[in-house]
């Protein structure tokens, strides 16, 4: 019956990465290769979750408070006015709304640039629409990119810019100049932005988030699409369990592309969780310090990992600037692939992680010969978790022309 599937079906085939998870868990290797934390979220936040489910709000609902609650972020955080009534589409996560930005603005042969390496959804979600994603590299080993190979990269059917800052999985925080160089791009020649802005409050030393949407000419044709779950703990777990976390995103948009995001995401999940909107509201009024603490305690786990790998041998002349995730550059001495060491690390270490060719897409350009040459690891952990894991990795070492991992 496989003839019987359709064309995207048999496009999204399965990757090394879910091959690579399952072995993780038949061995119960500590997990820092998803990106969700293992430690509990807030008390407030979760009494207030547990407060509207006894309250009955457990039907079909959308919560008007949180689209006023979001034109007060966007106007504090970014200096953009919003229509809360007509700007703001709720969603069942930042996953559901970028898909939904895309099926509203994307038809079929449109091609829409991203940069590689890219989340490995986008990519996926834009064929799914009938568009072509088009990759502009980012180059090691500090995520640059080359503005004249961006601007080339445009065509007459190119439709739209995706872009993730902070970055997942470099950590890169998008300067402004490149912020202003992407935005002249889409100025002149016409076309959308669709940011994915989930890690907007997790940065680190003196770098800070900025929305292109604030840019000027930029709010007019930005889709930005957030979440709660990175910044608030909430995530969702994929490979390594069922939970599904809140699922509380949202698309902020002109007002036409925005009903169109409304009408795509009614067809496709009508509404998101009742009671986790109601406990967004009690979230989305965190006062300043949560979000000081947020930044403080992730950027003191991205240090403790930097030490962690370097004295494995990895080789990090890059600190992630946001995000928390920290994608590191094989030891020289380990002469094959992203994918072997990952294996070796979950069967001889107990510790999984994420091989970073998942990431990239231009993987035959001759120029992209570091593709399978990093590894994403997620510090988003317990501090349990970490030292668990820092432990059973100081206790290897690389043996790198025989393609393995060894115990002291």
């Amino acid at each position: 019956m496989y003839a019987k599937l359709s064309r995207v079906a048999r496009m999204l085939t399965p990757s090394p990465i879910q091959e690579l998870s399952q072995l993780a868990q038949r061995i119960g290797a500590i997990n820092l290769a998803e990106g969700f934390p293992d430690f509990p979220a807030l008390p407030d936040f979760k009494a207030a979750a547990v407060s509207a489910i006894n309250s009955d709000f457990n039907q079909y609902r959308h919560v008007q408070g949180i689209c006023e609650l979001l034109e007060a972020k966007m106007k504090r955080d970014h200096g953009l006015q919003i229509n809360p009534l007509t700007d703001v589409v709720i969603s069942c996560g930042q996953t559901e709304a970028f898909a939904a930005s895309i099926f509203a603005v994307i038809d079929h042969g449109d091609e829409v640039l991203l940069f590689d390496p890219a989340y490995e959804t986008y990519g996926p979600c834009i064929s799914l629409a009938g568009g072509i994603p088009v990759y502009v590299p980012l180059d090691p080993p500090h995520w640059t990119f080359d503005v004249e190979k961006l601007t080339k990269s445009f065509t007459s059917r190119t439709k739209a810019v995706v872009l993730n800052s902070p970055h997942n999985p470099t950590g890169k925080v998008f300067t402004k100049g490149e912020l202003e160089a992407i935005a002249e791009a889409c100025r002149s020649r016409d076309c959308i932005c669709i940011t994915d802005e989930v890690y907007e409050y997790i940065t680190f030393d003196i770098h800070k988030h900025v929305s292109i949407s604030s840019l000027h000419g930029m709010q007019e044709r930005t889709i930005i699409t957030s979440s709660l779950s990175k910044t608030f703990s909430v995530t969702g777990l994929l490979c390594f369990s069922n939970s599904t976390g809140w699922r509380i995103g949202w698309s902020c948009a002109p007002s036409n592309i925005a009903s169109a995001i409304r009408n795509i995401h009614i067809n496709i999940t009508d509404s998101a969780p009742a009671p986790f909107q109601e406990a967004a509201l009690t979230a989305l009024r965190s006062s300043p310090e949560y979000f000081k603490s947020l930044r403080t305690s992730y950027e003191a786990r991205r240090d403790n990992a930097v030490e962690t790998l370097s004295g494995l041998g990895f080789q990090i002349q890059f600190k992630p600037q946001g995000s928390f995730f920290l994608f590191a550059e094989l030891p020289e001495s380990w002469l094959h692939s992203d994918v072997d060491f990952v294996r070796e690390l979950i069967k001889k270490g107990g510790v999984a992680a994420v091989p970073g060719c998942g990431f990239f897409r231009n993987c035959s350009n001759n120029e992209n010969k570091y593709y399978n040459r990093f590894v994403r690891f997620a510090f988003c952990k317990s501090d349990e978790t970490l030292a668990a894991a820092a432990q059973r990795i100081r206790e290897l070492e690389v043996i790198g022309d025989k393609g393995l991992l060894k115990k002291l």
